[in-house]
């Protein structure tokens, strides 16, 4: 039986934008039984002791600019460090993301492609012709994505809320999370960790 592998990220973080291209290469080696949550992090802060990064100390946010620079460096994956559109609107690309629930595998390429627009090409992930530029990228329509979005938005946005308190329940504090069974692996830095789980 494949592992159940359940992904929490948030559209806004570079971590999970850092981890994107190698989760989607374990997915296609894997072929885990896929979930793909594009969570709220505000109540999930709130509830664990994180803080938004423009509440972290200064000593704290110069780190994070420092990090993702190796990162991207070590990776060779192309990272615009303080994008201009950022933290940008993510909750319409977010329902995009659950929209696309019962097509875990297509999720999981939007949520990377989007992350792409704003982490790479430094675009705004909060209009809707980004949104359908990232959806045409992965062979899907946009804009009936998103008209799908707005006729079900209240139960997506339920969704949301629902993953988020169920995050923070199965102890997640910060994205990227990728839970394999109940096992979590916090961080794009713990992919190896993650492709041993998965391995067993």
């Amino acid at each position: 039986m494949p592992h159940k592998l359940t992904y929490y990220l948030s559209l806004n973080s570079p971590w999970s934008y850092l981890g994107s291209a190698r989760l989607l290469a374990l997915v296609d080696r894997f072929k885990p039984e896929l979930q793909v949550l594009a969570v709220n992090m505000a109540p999930v802060f709130e509830a664990t002791g994180g803080l938004p990064l423009p509440k972290r100390s200064k000593q704290r946010q110069t780190y994070r600019l420092r990090e993702l620079q190796r990162w991207r460096d070590h990776l060779g994956v192309p990272l615009v460090l303080e994008p201009k559109h950022f933290p940008a609107n993510e909750v319409t690309g977010a329902l995009m993301v659950l929209a696309l629930e019962q097509q875990p595998h297509q999720a999981l390429r939007l949520a990377n492609a989007i992350q792409a627009m704003l982490w790479a090409e430094d675009r705004n992930i909060g209009e809707a012709s980004v949104l359908a530029d990232a959806a045409g990228k992965v062979g899907l329509n946009g804009r009936d994505l998103m008209a799908a979005v707005e006729r079900d938005r209240p139960a997506l946005e339920a969704r949301r809320a629902e993953a988020s308190t169920k995050a923070i329940e199965r102890g997640l504090f910060g994205v990227p999370g990728y839970f394999v069974g109940e096992e979590l692996f916090w961080g794009q830095d713990r992919i190896e960790f993650v492709e041993r789980a998965l391995a067993r």
